[in-house]
């Protein structure tokens, strides 16, 4: 946690004062800072301390979690975490993860208030070894519930119906919930990259496009697996571009290294799949980060000039989407290591599978 004060604590090169501490109240950054979870409760970080002010609903717990840790659990609500605030001047804050009451409260009590968005962005793009290993937790969990649930699915199933089950079956094997509201696809609804799953019943010769994932302590897996339900002989287009959108896969993993930016990464997949007629299908960004949230950095798409570097973690998700027709999805979330990609899934097939 210090490591975030330090970039944006104390003096700066030319002497001048930065922040005397920083003020969170965002839920996943609070878990970033204590590693525990509450919906409600307040971080102040200075170059010394780390207080947590939880109230009563969470306090109890957070006295457990917290106890063999350097983090100091003081009772209250806001008021007291404004008063443990008064000996600061420059307070820091994440601008996007402040409410417009906190930082009112905080500009009316004559605080200096300043963003460190970008601090926390730079300590939280490389990931510790504890955090991979939480990350590969949920991505086991997601696999095993997704290799669980392939036997159940039946003809007629609705699509919310699939999603329950996924997510139900993750639930069963350790997660502490879903890392988004699971898509599930029937049919030419998978057409559609974030769909909004609903009714639609599963029909023998279906393409079915599951995009899921999970959290462990916080940390989420994303993953993407399309495949057939049966095969009735009418699917050949399908299965020709399910075969080029897993090579565009493959190929991130093959040919992205460690000093790449997340532009050239993006090309490496869009450019095959434009050799093959199809980038104009290719209708978002090859990956995005994963961590505490689903979405973090770095980005991997045309436009990103973040460098990829050992310790982030990445979703690789190349896809062709033919409107009112067929969408396929492959997507695993990955990690550098030793200057290369690496998935974390182990154990599902990225193959065109027939069930």
């Amino acid at each position: 946690m210090q490591k975030i004060f330090e970039k944006v604590g104390g003096e700066s090169v030319d002497g001048s004062m930065r922040v005397d501490a920083i003020f969170v109240e965002s839920d996943f950054l609070r878990r970033y800072l204590t590693g525990f979870y509450s919906t409600d409760g307040y971080v102040i970080l200075d170059g010394e301390h780390c207080k947590f002010v939880a109230d009563l609903r969470y306090y109890e717990a957070a006295e457990k979690a917290l106890a063999e840790t350097p983090v100091e659990l003081i009772e209250g609500g806001l008021g007291n975490a404004l008063e443990l605030l008064k000996p600061y001047k420059r307070i820091g804050v994440p601008f996007p993860f402040l409410t417009a009451e906190s930082l009112n409260r905080l500009t009316s009590r004559g605080f200096e208030v300043v963003d460190v968005t970008e601090a926390f962005r730079t300590a939280m793009l490389i990931k510790t070894d504890e955090e991979i290993s939480l990350i590969q937790r949920a991505c086991d969990i997601a696999e095993d519930a997704f290799l669980a649930l392939l036997p159940d699915l039946k003809e007629g199933m609705a699509e919310r119906e699939v999603a329950a089950l996924l997510e139900y079956r993750m639930r069963c094997w350790g997660a502490e919930g879903p890392s988004f509201e699971t898509i599930v696809a029937f049919g030419e609804n998978g057409s559609i990259p974030h769909y909004a799953t609903g009714d639609r019943k599963l029909r023998f010769g279906d393409p079915v496009l599951i995009d899921f994932g999970c959290k462990a302590e916080g940390y989420c897996s994303d993953m993407t697996r399309t495949f057939l339900f049966g095969d009735d002989g009418e699917h050949e287009e399908f299965k020709k571009i399910h075969a080029q959108v897993l090579m565009a896969h493959e190929l991130v993993k093959t040919q992205v290294k460690a000093g790449m930016t997340g532009k050239t990464a993006d090309a490496v997949a869009r450019g095959y799949l434009r050799g093959k007629g199809l980038a104009e299908y290719f209708t978002h960004s090859l990956g995005h980060g994963i961590g505490l949230q689903i979405h973090e950095y770095p980005l991997l798409s045309p436009r990103s000039t973040d460098v990829l570097t050992d310790g982030m973690v990445f979703s690789d998700e190349p896809g062709v989407y033919i409107a009112g027709k067929l969408g396929i999805r492959i997507e695993d979330s990955c990690y550098m290591k030793d200057g290369r990609v690496v998935s974390f899934m182990k154990k599902t097939s990225r193959r065109c599978i027939i069930l």
